[in-house]
């Protein structure tokens, strides 16, 4: 593979384009907003210029990915790729409605995969004329440096799809795990009740939002859980909690809670919105 397509230019498109540009790839990193693009741009520059600051990538290395990225709003440009990774809204019409557009459209060899990171992948499959070319490719937020991506079989994937996918996932530096299709996958399963009992906690008013984080750091995880909802939004999380409720058939252990709830409906979903469990609007 040559080419990569990402289909939105959010914080998880934006991280696989990097990561993809990173490692040599061509790629077209595919929006319906200009505005949403340049944004996309501008953070990626922003993450590059960290890292050679830090010493993990020389300042040549740097341009030469930017180089490989191209920003578009025709989804007519995906056509040349030979893998299109999407990454938009969780919802599973609007991502059924891309895939069935993808197979008409992409060359005969090219593999769709989804980015995300609870739908099942058996579901988006359907919609198009090609299930046999789609797989799960569920990366971890930010996708430039978490090293674990899931890669998820749905019923009809073939084998070598699965091959290709590992491979290009091995190219990236990254680790493959490989997943049934089963809902929230592995990762996103068992975060379901790191998030749940942080929840019942605060609720209970065992803890505040801060010692329950300070507790977690303090036995070796980078982030609490509540800190990590303000990085992947807090309503990226409720509707993945929501979607692997749903699929268990209300399943309790499951269950969303009512402060997600609240907090999405307030808009706040933590960095991308400048507050959510802490206030990030000057930071």
């Amino acid at each position: 593979m040559n080419s990569i397509g990402v289909i939105g230019a959010g914080t998880m498109g934006s991280g696989i384009a990097l990561s993809s540009a990173l490692a040599g790839y061509e790629v077209v990193l595919y929006d319906i907003s200009e505005e949403f693009l340049q944004r996309a741009y501008r953070n990626i520059g922003v993450l590059m210029d960290k890292s050679v600051e830090r010493g993990k990538l020389t300042l040549a290395d740097a341009n030469k990915a930017a180089l490989r990225i191209r920003t578009t709003i025709h989804f007519d440009h995906l056509k040349t790729c030979d893998l299109i990774i999407e990454a938009a809204v969780e919802k599973l019409k609007t991502k059924q409605e891309l895939f069935a557009k993808l197979s008409e459209s992409c060359q005969e060899n090219c593999i769709l995969a989804t980015n995300t990171s609870s739908l099942s992948i058996t579901a988006i499959a359907s919609a198009t004329k090609c299930p046999q070319r789609v797989l799960g490719l569920h990366f971890f937020n930010p996708a430039h440096i978490m090293k674990l991506v899931e890669i998820i079989r749905g019923q009809q994937t073939s084998d070598d799809v699965m091959y290709r996918a590992e491979g290009y996932v091995k190219q990236l530096g990254k680790t493959p795990v490989l997943a049934k299709d089963s809902p929230g996958f592995i990762v996103n399963r068992v975060a379901r009740n790191f998030y749940g009992e942080a929840f019942r906690l605060l609720n209970e008013g065992v803890a505040t939002v801060e010692q329950i984080d300070r507790i977690w750091r303090s036995n070796g995880w980078s982030m609490g859980p509540f800190e990590l909802m303000d990085l992947i939004g807090i309503d990226v999380n409720l509707a993945v909690t929501q979607s692997v409720y749903d699929q268990f058939f209300g399943e309790p252990r499951f269950r969303p809670h009512l402060i997600q709830q609240k907090m999405v409906e307030a808009n706040l979903l933590g960095k991308k919105t400048g507050k959510g469990f802490y206030d990030h609007s000057t930071k």
